[in-house]
């Protein structure tokens, strides 16, 4: 696989989010730089980022590997997303633009509408794509990188089980869209808020009962994270 250097961080956290890389192993630059087709200047650059978002660790004797989180950490990170999304919403509300709501809209219908036919393949991915333009809207770099690491985190710790009722899910999208088009800060921040509380009982640890005795120097680092 050969893809561009500026895209190496990009690959290796969707490859460690998907599980190619397993928690705890490790990920050598030489072996990196080959399978991704680049020097290993990219790859020991990717890697330092990746540390600082928390998907990676140095260790003494070992070098870089995939970061061990604890389930407590993996807790925190959803009482985040319980605090952040809602803060998103609300800043969508304040300055979203008119290409947002356009896209929100087409999302919107196009969930409803598998939703109505019980095509669940893609309301996984709508349901990314929704939630990634909505935090783009709030207008603040700061916020929207943060959000995006915490999707991708919960995406590495967490199996979400489909959707029980996938037509209310979307339903509840109509009305952050509703709220954020009306510029509505605090009804967005109400909906959305009601909507992450219904979602997080879908998430469940991929790897709950294995890190109960896990030590701090395998702690994801949650500082400095940025896109």
């Amino acid at each position: 696989m050969r893809i561009p250097a500026h895209s190496v961080c990009t690959a290796i956290r969707d490859d460690i989010v998907s599980g190619v890389y397993e928690r705890g192993s490790r990920l050598t630059e030489e072996l990196l730089a080959r399978r991704y087709g680049v020097s290993r200047v990219p790859v020991r650059e990717a890697l330092r980022t990746l540390e600082a978002e928390g998907f990676v660790v140095t260790r003494r004797h070992a070098g870089a590997c995939v970061a061990e989180p604890t389930e407590q950490e993996a807790a925190d990170l959803l009482e985040m997303r319980l605090l952040l999304e809602p803060l998103g919403a609300a800043r969508a509300a304040q300055r979203r633009t008119e290409a947002h709501l356009k896209v929100l809209r087409g999302l919107v219908r196009l969930g409803q509408e598998r939703a109505r036919r019980g095509n669940s393949e893609d309301l996984r991915s709508l349901g990314g794509w929704f939630h990634e333009t909505l935090a783009q809207a709030c207008g603040s770099h700061a916020l929207t990188s943060t959000l995006t690491q915490l999707r991708h985190k919960i995406a590495w710790m967490y199996a979400v089980e489909p959707s029980v009722a996938p037509v209310d899910s979307w339903a509840e999208h109509g009305a952050i869209v509703d709220a954020v088009a009306r510029g509505d800060a605090e009804r967005a921040r109400a909906v959305t808020a009601l909507h992450t509380e219904r979602s997080t009982a879908a998430h469940r640890l991929r790897f709950a009962g294995a890190d109960r005795v896990r030590t701090s120097q395998h702690a994801v680092n949650m500082t400095g994270l940025r896109h």
